[in-house]
């Protein structure tokens, strides 16, 4: 017995030790190191490897390929290596901004270590950093009030299936008895209910905007657009599947089907205001191809429309009648037009070509939108902005 309790009291003490030597690790190194001129310090403990390099959204763009199909990848920088096996790189000043950035030890990506911020863009992980600055502000935590998230479960009538979204609410919403107008908000090709929330910061552009007076007190519905996938990797009946970029069912209709069961279940579990002036639905890339045939197919729900970097035009071979007649939609759509109509993309975009086609086909009609182009291309850097730019124009 006393063996026994000596042994558990060793352990005890081995467990405590390593866990006052992982705290003092952490404390020893820094990184990312933001420092007061807007530079940024990098360090990484990796005396074995032989190159380690960083890349991120703050490195300029590599673009390869040709319209229609550009890929952007971000360049990458060299660490230095000090003979304690410490790599270390320093970038110019930054644009306040949120960035994000990994590591490449010898051609492997990985994390930093040091840097507990991560966020997961479909498969890939990323940390995260932020300059502070007039033009980041709206993505930071404030001293302001805040809203409320509730990850909400519902029954699709149409699909046959529950599935989840994610619904911010505007602060004092829990202790009144005020109703609100809603945006919908969609993500992209393989993004989920979380994506808006923590690669789009829309709980911090919206909580701020209205502490500002910029923007009305509003509920943001986000829903799982892909109707394959009852909610987040990791967080349905289907356990610890991968995340899959090309998941089925995402472009041939059903989601814009499906959308009412959407809307009704909101206004029927929820303190909102109904009618079309009191409803706007964005979405960025698949999201916003989505935006665009929902509030096609379903003219009378929506005042608002946003398409952020939109796919516009359905794949060859989809023969789905929620594509059908684009043009004598748009005009049923705009005999009573949306109070706003609003196209964003960026200039070095790879749907860029079909968002000059698509508006050519609204400009051709005769019918009125507000545009907005961007540097940069497809990333949640300008879907950010469009966001920013898109909450303070709606329900006035």
């Amino acid at each position: 017995m006393r063996r026994f309790i000596l042994l558990s009291i060793g352990l005890i003490i081995s467990v405590v030790a390593f866990s006052q030597e992982a705290i003092w690790e952490g404390e020893r190194l820094i990184s990312p190191e933001v420092n007061e001129n807007q530079t940024v310090t990098f360090r990484l403990y990796a005396p074995q490897a032989d190159q380690v390099e960083v890349t991120g959204d703050f490195l300029p763009k590599i673009v390869k390929g040709s319209s229609p199909i550009k890929i952007e990848n971000p360049a990458r920088n060299n660490l230095v290596r000090n003979e304690d096996g410490l790599w270390e790189y320093t970038t110019p000043p930054l644009s306040p901004e949120l960035y994000n950035y990994s590591f490449l030890v010898d051609g492997v990506k990985c994390l930093d270590p040091n840097n507990v911020f991560v966020v997961r863009d479909v498969a890939s992980l990323t940390n995260l950093f932020l300059i502070k600055g007039e033009a980041s502000n709206l993505y930071a935590v404030n001293a302001v009030p805040h809203g409320s998230l509730t990850k909400e479960w519902y029954y699709s009538v149409t699909l046959d299936t529950y599935r989840r979204m994610t619904i911010y609410t505007p602060p004092g919403y829990q202790k009144g008895e005020d109703a609100y107008p809603v945006l919908y908000l969609l993500h992209g090709m393989g993004g989920d209910e979380d994506a808006w929330i923590t690669l789009g910061r829309a709980v911090q552009i919206i909580d701020n905007l209205i502490a500002e007076g910029r923007a009305k007190p509003m509920l943001i519905v986000m829903p799982n657009g892909n109707v394959s996938q009852e909610a987040a990797p990791g967080e349905s009946s289907l356990g610890f599947q991968q995340p899959n970029f090309n998941l089925p069912k995402t472009m041939e209709g059903s989601m814009e089907k499906s959308f009412p069961d959407i809307v009704e279940y909101i206004e029927a579990n929820y303190r909102v205001l109904n009618g079309k002036e009191n409803r706007a639905i964005a979405g960025l890339s698949m999201g916003g191809f989505h935006s665009l045939y929902i509030s096609l197919n379903y003219p009378e729900l929506f005042n608002y429309v946003g398409l952020f970097s939109a796919a516009t035009f359905p794949g060859k071979g989809n023969e789905s009648p929620i594509y059908k007649d684009i043009e004598g939609k748009l005009k049923m759509q705009f005999r009573n037009p949306p109070k706003l109509y609003w196209v964003g993309i960026g200039k070095t975009d790879f749907l860029y070509q079909a968002n000059v086609d698509f508006r050519s086909l609204l400009d051709k009609e005769g019918l009125s939108y507000t545009y907005y182009e961007s540097e940069g291309g497809h990333t949640w850097r300008n879907w950010r902005i469009y966001l920013s730019l898109f909450l303070p124009q709606l329900f006035r």
